[in-house]
């Protein structure tokens, strides 16, 4: 059986490639394929015909990407944040974050009071380990409202 060399793949065969491993954004397979020095004009034309065939979709991306960082235990805050930075744009973001909610039945309150119970097991003696948490959940991505209950719970 022949391997063909990175040389010959087209900007079609690595994104398929990529593909077959775990769902991207458009942004990120551009990004990975400007790198192996493919023309912009190429790269859009590919990523435009895999979108049409639907082997990439932003929307599935970012419910993906939703659902595994709701099981690391992390905050709209953070989530919404990361998928601005691998291209997802606002409308895509929002109506997927609305879909995994409802199927997922997702309660952040519930989910920040887990994290910090994983984590510690008081909500601390002093005003000092109890910012530790708060700080600590909020790089987790979760809002006041939600550390507050958090810490209310242990």
């Amino acid at each position: 059986m022949a391997f063909m060399s990175q040389r010959d793949a087209t900007p079609r065969d690595i994104a398929i490639g990529l593909l077959a491993r775990r769902e991207y954004s458009r942004a990120e397979l551009a990004q990975r394929l400007k790198k192996k020095a493919f023309e912009d004009t190429a790269i859009n034309e590919c990523l435009d015909v895999l979108a049409e065939q639907d082997l990439q979709s932003d929307a599935r991306f970012a419910a993906s990407f939703i659902r595994s960082r709701i099981l690391r235990g992390q905050g709209v805050i953070r989530i919404k944040g990361e998928l601005r930075q691998r291209g997802v744009d606002q409308e895509t973001l929002n109506t997927a974050f609305e879909e995994v909610e409802e199927r997922e039945q997702v309660d952040w309150f519930e989910l920040a009071r887990e994290a910090l119970a994983r984590r510690y097991d008081s909500p601390g003696e002093t005003p000092k380990e109890r910012a530790r948490r708060e700080r600590f959940l909020a790089s987790r991505g979760f809002d006041f409202e939600q550390i507050r209950y958090a810490l209310s719970c242990l």
